[in-house]
């Protein structure tokens, strides 16, 4: 399966301190219409988090803030089905590639999307994306690197996501506005499935 498949256009990214919330987590996601996201391995639970999702029939988990290769063997233990780095690491690809598992690494820079591509990458995490220039960047980099497509990340929010999602070369957004650490902390899922919901309906005005 391509990484477009299995991730759809929209990634949220979940920072989570409690597996306990992992489950109600996944159902807001999937009643919101994203059956995906991207557990970064910020915290102690992460790893029991992804097991838990990826014990769940249609959803996708990732392992995200992958900063070595042993992030990558605990993060496939663990269940992950991709990995997302916020930076180009070579030795974080190299086990990655030896694990036969999708990798989105980060760039910011031209210099390092030509050593992405170089490395025969061509699904990259641009971040921080607002931040460095947001769409009118991509407008540039397209260029150059046309055999390369971006999941835009940081900054990504309902203010921009479509005018991200309207580009050919991005294959899917990344925000944690969706899944807040402080949201989940509370137990406000609510309030996480109508954010999901709320860039569903701006993806699926640009279809």
């Amino acid at each position: 399966m391509s990484i477009e498949a299995a991730l759809g256009e929209i990634v949220p990214i979940v920072v989570i301190d409690d597996a306990a919330h992992a489950d109600p987590l996944a159902d807001a996601l999937a009643a919101g219409g994203v059956r995906c996201a991207e557990v970064t391995l910020r915290t102690p639970a992460a790893i029991d988090v992804i097991r838990a999702l990826a014990r769940r029939d249609g959803f996708t988990v990732g392992a995200g803030t992958v900063l070595s290769a042993d992030d990558v063997v605990r993060a496939v233990d663990g269940g992950a089905q991709f990995l997302v780095s916020p930076g180009l690491d070579t030795s974080v690809l190299g086990a990655a590639l030896a694990e036969s598992i999708p990798y989105v690494p980060g760039v910011a820079t031209a210099t390092e999307i030509q050593r992405a591509s170089r490395a025969g990458v061509a699904r990259l995490k641009l971040f921080p994306a607002q931040q460095l220039g947001g769409p009118a960047l991509i407008d540039a980099l397209a260029g150059p690197f046309a055999g390369v497509s971006f999941m835009p990340s940081g900054g990504v929010n309902p203010s921009n996501a479509a005018e991200y999602l309207s580009k050919s070369s991005v294959f899917a957004i990344s925000s944690s506005w969706i899944t807040p650490r402080a949201l989940i902390a509370d137990g406000d899922f609510d309030e996480i499935r109508r954010r999901c919901a709320e860039i569903v309906m701006l993806s699926r005005r640009l279809g």
